[in-house]
């Protein structure tokens, strides 16, 4: 295994612990949503995520409005924590540089089709070859192999394709996707775990056989796919379709297996009602003083409040339509009935909860040049202790001479021929 990057860590106080990823350096060559997700997440947990982008950078920094000093929404929620490396591949030259960070690193995230990763160098046996201690993770539409392996995707695509448009919206409505790119993100989170546990494995990469000989196991490459990602993501939907072979129909809010669970108009709003097992049901009857909906058999266990929703959710809506939301939630909370309130994002952001969980943070100590980030959600009993300072989102090649300098050792005539060659800017 690579020696970590760090020489001399700092040593970590009775309070604090390295961050696990502290030591990795991980090559991100990835842009739009999943890589970008993946190495954040690395990033967050210590990693030096080196992001070599063209010389147009991340498609994502023009996705817009909104813009933050010129860098997009987009681009800012998935790119904290990283150093930005501007390295335009298609010059020969810049094969070099490229594949001398790679001799100085741990892992490499991507998602060029295999054509470009073949011109790069950077195929699985590209890299068994050249680098046999770098874990490789691809990530595409499609996954490299099948029919639709050389086939960009993108997030509507693929909602489309797996099926998860077919079982989104309301039946009298066409299909309908969800509101953010859930297959990148859901492709991303694959990713990261894909790499932890490759960068587990690199520590035993060294294996002794029974003679007593030693030898290198071959290097590690992990194919991820956002259409394979998202059909994994239907699970139980999925899974009931395999047994029954009956095609699952959009249910709105409501949940096809469990009843009720889905949403209620109030006398000022909506509110959902997540009612999981028979005990909360008996509660919740007891709470809106409708004893006999307990013991009705139409409604006493989840299989007949199932069959017979079209008796019960008339009933219930009739109900929640006596009150307020916030009536409701006093009377939801007190009998621990599982319920929430559809909120707005400004009602999410002003919530005691959010706010409790520190779910946003500053990028900069600088008011002039600071904006607000998504937090990491992953919570610790330990104060990680970095071996560098956290990042905001890079500007387009804002560290590209400082990583060459520092990590490939190269000098400023070097850095000059390089960049009059248009190869780095």
């Amino acid at each position: 295994m690579i020696p970590p990057t760090d020489e001399n860590p700092a040593t970590p106080s009775s309070s604090t612990t390295p961050a696990p990823l502290q030591g990795v350096r991980i090559i991100d060559l990835s842009r739009i949503l999943a890589g970008p997700i993946c190495t954040q997440i690395l990033g967050d947990l210590g990693a030096e995520i080196i992001k070599i982008e063209s010389p147009q950078g991340d498609d994502t920094r023009t996705w817009g409005p909104p813009f933050h000093q010129k860098q997009s929404a987009y681009f800012i929620s998935a790119n904290r924590n990283k150093y930005s490396v501007v390295l335009d591949l298609n010059k020969p030259q810049s094969r070099t540089v490229l594949h001398d960070l790679l001799g100085r690193s741990h892992a490499l995230i991507h998602n060029f089709l295999e054509p470009s990763a073949e011109k790069f160098g950077i195929t699985p046996s590209s890299l068994e070859e050249q680098h046999p201690q770098v874990i490789s993770c691809s990530i595409t539409g499609f996954g490299n192999t099948g029919p639709w392996k050389n086939r960009p995707g993108y997030d509507l695509i693929i909602q489309a394709l797996s099926g998860l448009m077919s079982i989104t919206g309301h039946s009298t409505q066409q299909p309908t996707k969800v509101g953010f790119a859930i297959t990148d993100v859901i492709t991303g989170l694959y990713a990261a775990i894909s790499i932890l546990s490759g960068l587990k494995g690199q520590l035993n990469r060294i294996s002794t056989r029974q003679d007593g000989t030693t030898y290198r196991q071959e290097g590690l490459h992990f194919d991820l796919s956002l259409f394979d990602c998202t059909t994994a993501s239907l699970v139980n939907i999925l899974q009931a379709f395999l047994i029954t072979r009956n095609e699952p129909s959009p249910w709105g809010n409501a949940h096809p297996q469990i009843a009720p669970y889905e949403s209620f108009i109030t006398q000022d709003g909506i509110l959902v009602l997540a009612i999981g097992n028979d005990a909360q049901w008996q509660r919740f009857c007891k709470a809106i003083q409708k004893n006999s909906w307990a013991l009705d058999p139409l409604f006493a266990t989840n299989p007949d409040r199932v069959h017979n929703r079209d008796q019960l959710i008339p009933r219930l809506q009739n109900t929640f339509l006596q009150r307020t939301t916030s009536d409701w939630i006093d009377l939801l909370t007190k009998h621990a009935i599982p319920h929430a309130p559809v909120q707005s994002l400004t009602e999410l952001t002003q919530h005691p909860q959010f706010q409790a969980r520190s779910m946003v943070s500053s990028s900069s100590t600088d008011s002039e040049s600071d904006v607000p980030l998504i937090n990491s959600p992953i919570r610790t009993n330990r104060t990680w202790q970095h071996d560098r300072k956290r990042l905001p989102p890079p500007s387009l090649g804002n560290d590209t001479e400082r990583i060459l300098t520092e990590i490939c050792g190269y000098g400023q005539p070097q850095i000059t021929t390089l960049r009059n060659l248009n190869v780095i800017a």
